[in-house]
């Protein structure tokens, strides 16, 4: 068994080395000047001092070094004349069992020679091998014999000259090659062209392979030595990308062709990848794929993309136009993993980017962004976001594009007097359907939510104080005990969503004045659906605003309570003296004025069985609270009355002027309107709504003639012994919750009072810190303490109301600046 058989860890070169020390030490036992390096022969004799001893080891008969191969003689030694030459030469190792065995090497004293005229063979030899691996034809002599050819040339410094020849060899074929007809006529079809361009590519490539392991000795040692000269493959590129660039018609021809190719790619034909990616790659390894190539590459692609999105711009709507562009980035990715190169992405997908979507950003956006957010067209607009995130500033320009639809769609709701009653509604759909497509589709960006603030705020302030008045309607209708449509937690969402839209507003004040109206009809009508719903409600307005501007709400629901605990003792203390009531169960809600809203004093006529029940209560309740006063307010008041019909009896849950006029009936069958209005003194648009509610609405126990909706003076009026509902207790829909014109102009009076004491104590408040201050610092200080919107020309109006009134006055000398009047 040879060493190069057993001992398999050994690279090629290895390999090699030690068949060139082999010879060495062959010749030179003979007498011979022939030797090679010092450190390939130490490398390799320590290399036969193991494999001798591995060999002994085992008890087989040790190799003959000597077979590894020199085709200069055939002498043959055995292992025991190998390991006394090396003996001989100063080889020490220690045989003792279980220690390192250690060599020292020594050069040879003598330089082998070369016998006489073996350059010229070599030279001869190796020019032969090299033509007919150029020409495809098969070499004479073994690799091994030209490898070992070369390791002496090397050896005896010819490497110089050797490499010289070598490249000379290889610039003559590739001169020879570049300038066959069919590379730079002009009649052979580009594709054709293409695949023998590519052929002698890959031909040329292949030989330099073949070559280089002839001649790896040499790259191995003479190349390394010398940092001026190319290695043995770099020669070849070298030369192959000089004649190649200078043969202009090649060249182009070449870069034509590739383009053509990847223009019926995009086109929609189908082509050779593989040819396109091993030319490509010609290019990258010639290292002219930047200059040659990738600048037209690029101005091609510019052109195409550049009149195609301008066709189909016109040709396709928005959706369709956005689909192509993706498919078309989607394209030009593929051909950058298929066969371009990597460092063409950036500038690739860049001026593909740019043609198709920043050339065309502001019609894209103009043309189509309004109807996908119209339509809730969730893909196409998380595609939209997607490339336009691509493209500088693409971002910016749809979330601007987004805030004025926002804007311009909101206004359309605000507005219109005509949608007031679908407003608020209208609203939390339109703020649901925003706030999905930034979550959805433009990933939150944080841009866009702050763009969806903003905008919001801006139109639902475009039409002063209405939409806090309807918003504040909205909540009294979702908290009312008639909305049963809704379980606790749809309601507590809602009731979430509509804090969004009162964070918008910026007449807060509004909203207070209207939703206190409307909780007091609540509690007191008993319309209340849930106590943990209002109470939830005030907790979010109260976290909102602080508890100055819930501080009067709190104090409606103290009373409530404190009523409560005033009709138990009012009840015990009826029971304990032995009070006649006229069997009516009283029930009496005492209301602090300041924390209630303001109702004017209203006079009617009572029947006896409800004025003794009030005298006797108010007797009951100034002997506990002397020194306060009670004002019954019968517009609040709301009673359980037992009716006896025909078909049995019924309990009616009407207001207190409903009662008053039902009572009329127990004297008199028929009335007519003006005796009903003299019998009850009720004021005559609410006893025309009364009326109205009695006998137009769904539970009619009382008939008008002539029959229709409006209630008229000669109108007469018959209780309905006929009246049927499988009820027993009914609802009649009860006045009070109706709100009249009158008192929505009252409340928004209200409001306005309300905001001249808050602008006037402001002033004062300014005035009295900073004692003297311009006309422009203080309407700026104004602006930023007062929380609701006002006008300046408002404020300057309140200025000269407390300069009439000496709080403040203006400088003798500056008619601008005011001192305060202390």
């Amino acid at each position: 068994m040879s060493a190069a058989k057993k001992y398999k860890l050994m690279d090629t070169t290895e390999l090699h080395d030690t068949e060139n020390i082999a010879s060495c030490l062959k010749k030179g036992d003979n007498g011979s000047s022939n030797a090679t390096t010092g450190s390939n022969l130490g490398r390799s004799a320590f290399a036969a001092q193991n494999m001798n001893s591995a060999a002994s080891t085992n008890g087989e008969r040790l190799p003959n070094f000597s077979k590894l191969g020199s085709h200069h003689g055939s002498d043959m030694r055995s292992a025991s004349t190998t390991s006394n030459l090396l003996n001989r030469m100063g080889a020490i190792h220690n045989t003792k069992p279980g220690d390192v065995k250690k060599i020292v090497i020594k050069n040879f004293k003598a330089k082998p020679t070369l016998p006489d005229n073996y350059s010229e063979d070599t030279y001869v030899k190796l020019e032969e091998a090299v033509i007919a691996i150029q020409l495809s034809k098969p070499i004479k002599y073994s690799l091994e014999e030209l490898y070992q050819a070369v390791v002496n040339m090397c050896s005896h410094k010819m490497d110089a000259q050797l490499y010289i020849k070598l490249m000379e060899l290889t610039e003559q074929h590739v001169k020879r090659n570049i300038k066959l007809k069919e590379l730079t006529g002009g009649s052979m079809d580009k594709l054709v062209l293409l695949e023998k361009i590519n052929n002698w590519w890959l031909s040329f490539c292949q030989q330099m392979i073949m070559i280089r392991s002839i001649f790896l000795y040499m790259d191995r040692t003479y190349v390394l030595q010398n940092s001026s000269i190319h290695s043995i493959w770099d020669m070849g590129l070298d030369l192959f990308r000089i004649h190649f660039a200078q043969n202009s018609v090649v060249q182009k021809r070449t870069v034509d062709g590739l383009l053509t190719l990847i223009e019926k790619e995009r086109q929609g034909s189908t082509v050779d990848r593989g040819l396109l990616k091993s030319l490509v790659r010609m290019l990258c390894d010639l290292q002219i794929y930047s200059s040659a190539f990738e600048e037209k590459f690029l101005d091609a692609t510019n052109q195409l993309y550049k009149a195609e999105s301008q066709r189909k711009m016109q040709e396709l709507e928005v959706p369709e136009y956005l689909q192509h562009v993706s498919k078309r980035l989607a394209e030009e990715n593929e051909r950058l993993l298929h066969y371009l190169d990597s460092s063409t992405k950036h500038p690739l997908i860049y001026n593909v980017e740019k043609e198709l979507l920043a050339e065309h950003l502001t019609t894209i956006l103009q043309k189509g962004l309004d109807s996908l957010l119209e339509d809730n067209r969730l893909n196409d607009l998380t595609l939209l976001y997607g490339l336009l995130s691509r493209v500088k500033n693409g971002t910016s320009e749809l979330c601007g594009n987004f805030n004025g639809y926002i804007k311009k769609k909101g206004r359309t709701i605000v507005i219109d007097p005509e949608k007031d009653k679908s407003m608020v509604q209208d609203l939390l759909d339109f703020k649901d359907k925003m706030d999905v497509i930034v979550r959805t589709c433009f990933e939150h960006n944080e841009k866009f939510t702050n763009s969806l603030r903003e905008a919001f705020e801006f139109f639902i302030n475009q039409r002063a104080n209405k939409p806090a008045e309807l918003i504040a309607k909205y909540v009294d209708m979702k908290l009312r005990s008639g909305n049963k449509g809704t379980t606790d937690e749809e309601l507590e969402k809602t009731l979430d969503k509509i804090m969004v839209l009162f964070r918008f507003i910026h007449g807060k004040d509004v909203f207070e004045a209207f939703y206190k109206k409307d909780l007091a009809k609540r509690l007191l009508v008993g319309k209340s659906a849930s106590v943990d719903s209002e109470k939830s409600m005030l907790s979010k307005l109260k976290q909102e605003c602080g508890g100055g501007f819930t501080s009067k709400l709190e104090g409606m629901f103290k009373d409530m309570e404190l009523s409560r605990d005033v009709n138990l003792a009012f009840r015990g203390h009826t029971l304990s003296n032995d009070r006649d009531v006229t069997n009516l169960d009283l029930t009496v809600s005492i209301l602090t004025m300041g924390y209630w809203p303001t109702y004017a004093p209203t006079e009617v006529t009572m029947p006896p069985q409800f004025i003794n029940p009030q005298q006797i209560f108010n007797k009951f309740y100034l002997e506990k609270h002397s020194g306060r006063k009670l004002q019954w307010q019968p517009t609040l008041g709301n009673c359980v009355l037992r009716a006896h019909f025909d078909a049995g009896p019924k309990e009616l849950m009407v207001s207190l002027f409903q009662a008053l006029v039902l009572l009329l009936f127990n004297d008199k069958p028929t009335l007519s309107y003006e005796e009903i209005l003299a019998a009850t003194n009720i004021e005559d648009g609410e006893l025309r709504r009364t009326l109205q509610s009695l006998a137009c609405g769904r539970a009619r126990v009382i008939t008008k003639t002539p029959k229709g909706r409006d209630i008229e003076d000669r109108d007469q009026f018959d209780f309905n012994n006929e009246f049927v509902n499988k009820l027993f207790r009914i609802k009649i829909n009860q006045i009070q919750m109706k709100e009249t014109n009158e008192e929505q102009k009252a409340t928004e009076e209200r409001v306005f009072q309300d905001r001249q004491y808050q602008i006037d104590a402001a002033i004062v408040r300014i005035m009295k810190m900073r004692k003297t201050l311009s006309h422009n610092l203080l309407i700026t200080e104004l602006f930023n303490q007062l929380t609701f919107p006002v006008k300046p020309a408002d404020l300057k109006k309140r200025i000269e109301s407390l300069i009439d009134r000496d709080y403040m006055e203006r400088d003798k000398d500056n008619q601008n600046q005011y001192n305060y009047v202390a």
